[in-house]
């Protein structure tokens, strides 16, 4: 796809963005939960295109005025800058045009969804219940930073610390579209709290995530 093809493609968002825009100040709008609260959503999946967007045709523009200085000045210093730039925005041109594709990737609808998270221990004994009780405290620490609330439903304690099983809930925005690659066997190779001779152990846990 080419550099203007691309900008083609967008004007129509950016379109959308400024119509969305106008809508959600519109009072027979606001008083339609239902649809205020869903045009509330596609504005901010939008904003984060067209901000982009915008950053890439910065990035072009620059790239354009770099190489006319080029091409018609003289002065030296000039010339210096204008392949400073060039340099600059010529490695940040392909790095934008990625961000765009991917935001233009349709979502999962399933994406915006809470979710129930159940982390088990696996294999490495004590330590695997350990190091599940790690994991649950960075994922309770990753949700607080994101502005989602966490709630346990159930957990049976490790004996040496941790837990064996937790099962919580996490609700907010588009949980399920971020968690969901979370799934699957984590491992950890370190010298376990429970280790007297300094061997280092692998442990692993479980990571379920469900819409």
């Amino acid at each position: 796809m080419s550099e203007n093809s691309l900008l083609e493609k967008l004007e129509h968002l950016v379109a959308r963005f400024r119509e969305v825009g106008t809508l959600i100040t519109d009072p027979q709008v606001i008083s339609d939960m239902d649809r205020y609260v869903k045009l509330n959503k596609e504005y901010s999946d939008l904003q984060k295109i067209v901000e982009v967007r915008n950053e890439y045709k910065n990035a072009l523009e620059s790239i354009s005025e770099a190489k006319n200085i080029l091409e018609n000045e003289s002065d030296s210093d000039l010339k210096q800058l204008a392949n400073e730039e060039l340099s600059l925005y010529s490695e940040k041109v392909p790095e934008l045009e990625e961000q765009i594709k991917i935001l233009l990737i349709p979502s999962d609808p399933e994406d915006t969804k809470n979710v129930v998270m159940e982390i088990r221990a696996g294999t490495g004994g004590d330590e695997a219940s350990i190091f599940a009780g790690d994991l649950f405290k960075m994922y309770s620490k990753y949700c607080e930073i994101k502005g989602w609330k966490t709630e346990v439903n159930s957990f049976t304690e490790g004996t040496s610390g941790g837990y064996k099983e937790i099962i919580f809930t996490v609700s907010g925005i588009d949980v399920y579209g971020t968690l969901k690659y979370e799934s699957g066997v984590h491992r950890v190779q370190r010298i376990p709290q429970t280790e007297t001779q300094g061997r280092v152990h692998t442990s692993a846990a479980t990571v379920a995530v469900l819409p």
